[in-house]
């Protein structure tokens, strides 16, 4: 069997235990004297190979495209920004769910079923918004959004103590949460 040695780790590894990638070469790399081969897949790509070549080498790259990640409104589901904040959540004579999130945040596309399922499992005692963490900077200064996603509960107007989450989280956590936040306001 063919092996790679690392230059970085300086370990063997079987070639048919690499999956295979896409690679380009780039003449912006002309000017190094080195061209590296890379193998892996998602984020996980690793140089294993490393020659010595003239300054008119080229070094071979890995290109990975990721999906883009929509913030897009589901139907249980609406976005929000600043100018509705008022209206949609400071107004409402139920609880609202606010969860803050970003296009390029990798744990708010992992919730983002989950928050989509507790949207419709919940339509009839709680409603269910998304902010847009990079278009309303505003509301991320003003609720001291440090993590996404970020969930807080507001009822009448106000936050609900203990009520703020920051990260992923399943959706039998989630369930757990909201239920236990739900039956903290009622007996409250």
């Amino acid at each position: 069997m063919d092996t790679v040695v690392s230059t970085s780790a300086l370990l063997s590894i079987p070639v048919a235990s690499l999956p295979p990638v896409r690679t380009i070469t780039s003449s912006s790399y002309s000017n190094k004297l080195f061209s590296g081969f890379f193998y892996g897949s998602g984020s996980r790509i690793r140089q294993v190979g490393f020659r010595n070549y003239s300054s008119s080498a080229r070094a071979v790259r890995t290109v990975r495209t990721v999906p883009k990640f929509s913030i897009a409104s589901s139907a249980g589901i609406q976005e929000i920004d600043e100018t509705q904040f008022q209206d949609s959540v400071l107004n409402s004579d139920r609880p609202v769910l606010v969860e803050f999130v970003a296009s390029w945040c990798g744990p708010c596309r992992l919730i983002s079923p989950a928050m989509e399922w507790l949207a419709q499992e919940y339509k009839d005692r709680l409603t269910v918004v998304k902010i847009d963490h990079d278009a309303n900077p505003k509301l991320i200064e003003e609720y001291k959004v440090y993590g996404l996603p970020a969930l807080i509960l507001f009822k009448n107007g106000k936050e609900v103590p203990e009520s703020r989450r920051e990260g992923a989280i399943t959706k039998a956590k989630l369930q757990e949460y909201v239920d236990a936040l739900l039956e903290s306001m009622s007996v409250a």
